[in-house]
């Protein structure tokens, strides 16, 4: 097989089996930009649900660089990995001063930017600019590994320059290099798959080494699974006669940072000292059922706590009063929502 034989195979199927209908399929950099973000450790189906109302609420890089973090945060609440959200808006005030405006056209130019990693900035080059530059996400790199039986240790990282110095081998002209990345990304996302891959329908299904081999259950190598710490948390939720719930705003850093939530504590006897401080009785609540809600690198387990019509607490930032109309407009964190929609707790 030459190197040229995968990238034409490529271009053809994805030209005529490919997806071709996604809304970001466009040589914008910013839309382009906005969706490589979104999609990053989040399936299509859901992005197609908030890049619409993102791309609404934000039409241009201006109009992202000038809003408010927590009308970004809010559009972006539920999509998880909320690093990312404030990363995009950094990012857009980057153009705006470093770049005057102008979304950069080149890969080390838009490495700069936050939150905007090698793959990404390739992506970004390959669709707005058609630059020869190659991608590297996960489904790229278990379509590489099966399709030329590559074998090695998923977190080495003398794997990983292999790994990228066999994908920027494949690239074709630059003239291809939109529906090659394109095509690169529906085929590990939609056929190559991890599990029960579609072999027949492959367009390389007659160069597979890995299906000659029978390697492809084997291929890539998963990495091996740690162990999940829990981490423990309670939550107050805390209502007052004015039909308002107590919010609080989340650091930047740490667990849904930036977010609003209810006031958190990791140790019970901090929970009892800030009612104490406030004058809410100890035994005057309702203990809802503990939730469970895992993240990336540890699994939560929520304690909820319930203080109704309590009279007002006067604090301040970060803390907020917040009626049930406003949560709407609020970025929430995926477990609080699912609560309060679960529990009526006005």
């Amino acid at each position: 097989m030459t190197l040229s034989t995968f990238a034409q195979k490529l271009v053809i199927w994805q030209k005529q089996s490919g997806r071709h209908n996604l809304p970001w399929q466009v040589q914008d950099p910013y839309h382009v930009w906005l969706s490589e973000i979104m999609l990053q450790q989040t399936q299509v189906a859901t992005v197609l649900n908030y890049y619409p109302r993102f791309i609404t609420a934000f039409p241009n890089i201006e109009s992202l660089a000038n809003a408010k973090e927590d009308d970004v945060m809010a559009l972006w609440s539920g999509l998880g990995y909320y690093s990312r959200a404030r990363n995009l808006h950094k990012a857009a005030k980057q153009v705006m001063s470093e770049f005057q405006g102008i979304f950069p056209d080149t890969r080390e130019h838009l490495e700069k930017l936050c939150g905007i990693g090698r793959s990404t900035a390739a992506a970004i080059c390959a669709f707005s600019f058609q630059k020869r530059e190659a991608i590297l996400d996960g489904n790229v790199k278990r379509v590489i590994c099966r399709v030329f039986a590559l074998d090695g240790n998923p977190i080495d990282k003398k794997f990983e320059q292999t790994l990228w110095q066999k994908a920027e081998s494949l690239l074709p002209e630059s003239n291809n290099m939109g529906r090659y990345t394109q095509g690169l990304m529906d085929l590990g996302a939609t056929i190559c798959t991890r599990t029960k891959p579609k072999c027949l329908l492959c367009p390389m299904n007659d160069i597979c080494q890995a299906k000659t081999q029978n390697l492809i259950h084997l291929l890539p190598r998963k990495k091996e699974k740690k162990a999940v710490p829990t981490k423990v948390l309670y939550w107050l939720i805390i209502t007052n006669k004015n039909k308002q719930i107590l919010l609080v705003k989340r650091p930047s850093k740490g667990i849904w940072g930036g977010l609003y939530c209810l006031p958190t504590f990791e140790q019970l006897n901090d929970a009892q000292q800030f009612l104490k401080e406030h004058q809410l009785d100890l035994n005057d609540f309702e203990q809802y059922d503990e939730i469970k809600h895992r993240l990336t690198h540890f699994l939560l387990l929520i304690t909820p706590f319930l203080f109704t019509s309590v009279e007002d607490i006067h604090l301040h930032a970060p803390y907020e009063w917040v009626n049930e109309i406003d949560l709407n407009n609020k970025a929430l964190p995926t477990p609080l929502v699912k609560l309060l929609a679960q529990q009526k707790v006005f």
